[in-house]
């Protein structure tokens, strides 16, 4: 039996009917590289049953302590049904790009039972009619519910039902597997009573360890490496409001070498700095063409994982985040490249001076049953519409695999990812790469984005911009000339 940390179980309180706190992907697969060509909906079974010994999460459900009192706790499911989990449904003719976002987001949408193993997987079949992916090729919808991982930990969720080639070696069900018998009522309050004991040392270590990353920011500031000055809340958008039940789900897939390519045309630029600079034009253009595009810049919160080297299979959330200006405001791309380049740069450096790791461990200090009663009073007052956001949009990055990965023997063709979205904060882009492509998909709220597919033509057109910028550039590397320029 495990404690769910501070940082794990805010997803959980976090969780409503119109906000479930869940992540997913989508992976597309042939299977014609599986042996015989065809896969069948009982060896997928077979498959991910021999592999549950490889993730913990498969099999550990949630236990509540009565009252939120304190923070929720892993058992392993002595009525754990892989049935249950595994979904099989197939796409209506002609099984095209369209139907299958559609059916995404109507699986996405739906909550997960909190009194099961938080996962569920869906194959879709019936993809037939999709530009770039072979006929007869299926889906699998994942979910998983963001207080078992974080994007990094879902990586190694992913690779336990994964193999490099298409032969599948076996891996026979796990015999040592023994199921919990769930704590009682009388246990949880006895243990929440002594790590309510132990609080105050938890509060005196969290300010020990926050002095010396403050003192470090405010050298930083004093000596101008840090800049503070244009901190600000971020703008009204349409996405930042209480959102509803119902989401959509779209994404664009770029080749990666272009996008490298790209990167080089500025001194120090990064991947991220690129697909951020991608996504502010996206947005920009979204917004404008309604009449909607504010003067500031929009901001998008970028997720940064604080795992160290042995903790990369831990189950849970080790996560701290940085904020950055996504250039909205500036026409030209290459000037937006080089203003997300330089807000990227600082908002990093903002949060390692404090420290990542600090940030997180401040989780741990909210009392559980408060935050509870805060998430549902937030949501049921409809606070989001009164109140200027901290940021507009979400942008998280999962690596991805540069080696062509089978599943139950299938090879998979494309990835795009999924996350939550919730009151004040209605669209997520997540960013996923895999071989030679780095696709940027995104989740929203229908009443918010009716219409994603014009916001997906909206990412291309504004890769295409930046690229054509891009290469214009006589020079290999553009220095970052335009540092004192003001954003």
């Amino acid at each position: 039996m495990q404690q769910l940390s501070g940082q794990d179980a805010s997803f959980v309180y976090l969780e409503t009917p119109a906000t479930p706190m869940h992540i997913g992907s989508v992976g597309i697969y042939d299977p014609s590289t599986a042996p015989g060509g065809a896969v069948r909906f009982k060896d997928i079974l077979k498959f991910v049953e021999g592999r549950l010994s490889s993730a913990r999460s498969f099999r550990q459900k949630l236990v509540r302590v009565p009252f939120d009192l304190d923070h929720p706790y892993w058992v392993e499911d002595a009525d754990f049904d892989i049935e249950y989990h595994i979904r099989h449904i197939a796409l209506p003719q002609p099984g095209d790009w369209r139907q299958l976002c559609i059916q995404v987001a109507r699986l996405h949408a739906r909550p997960m039972d909190l009194s099961k193993p938080l996962w569920e997987f869906t194959v879709v079949e019936g993809l037939n009619n999709i530009p770039g992916i072979p006929p007869g090729c299926f889906a699998l919808v994942s979910k998983v519910h963001h207080a078992a991982i974080d994007g990094m930990s879902g990586v190694e969720m992913s690779a336990a039902i994964h193999d490099v080639t298409a032969d599948m070696p076996d891996r026979p069900a796990d015999p040592d597997w023994q199921p919990e018998v769930p704590p009682g009522t009388a246990d949880l309050l006895i243990r929440s009573y002594f790590n309510g004991l132990r609080q105050p040392l938890k509060y005196l270590e969290a300010l020990g360890q926050s002095l010396p990353g403050v003192a470090r920011l405010g050298r930083g500031v004093s000596a101008g490496e840090l800049e503070i000055a244009g901190q600000r809340l971020a703008p009204r958008t349409r996405f930042n409001a209480k959102v509803s039940s119902h989401r959509v789900f779209d994404g664009v897939a770029f080749p990666l070498a272009e996008v490298r390519a790209i990167k080089d045309r500025i001194e120090g630029g990064t991947v991220n700095d690129v697909i951020l600079t991608i996504i502010g034009g996206g947005l920009r253009r979204y917004l404008e063409q309604r009449g909607e595009l504010p003067a500031d810049s929009l901001t998008a919160m970028a997720p940064i994982s604080v795992r160290a080297e042995g903790e990369k299979k831990a189950m849970g959330n080790l996560v701290s985040a940085m904020v950055v200006a996504l250039g909205t405001h500036i026409a030209d791309p290459m000037e937006r490249l080089d203003h997300v380049h330089r807000e990227a740069a600082n908002s990093k450096a903002l949060t390692n001076a404090v420290g990542a790791r600090t940030l997180t461990d401040y989780s741990q200090l909210i009392p559980s049953g408060l935050a509870g009663l805060g998430a549902r009073l937030y949501t049921r007052l409809g606070v989001a519409n009164a109140h200027a956001p901290v940021f507009n949009v979400v942008a998280t990055n999962v690596p991805g695999s540069r080696v062509p990965l089978y599943f139950v023997g299938a090879q998979m063709v494309k990835m795009m990812g999924l996350g939550p979205i919730f009151d004040s904060m209605g669209l997520i882009n997540t960013i996923y790469s895999y071989g030679d492509e780095i696709a940027i998909s995104f989740t929203s709220d229908r009443a918010m984005m009716p219409d994603p597919d014009v916001y997906a033509d909206a990412l291309r057109a504004a890769f295409a911009e930046l690229k054509a910028a891009a290469g214009a550039e006589s020079k290999p590397a553009r220095k970052k000339k335009a540092a004192a320029r003001k954003g």
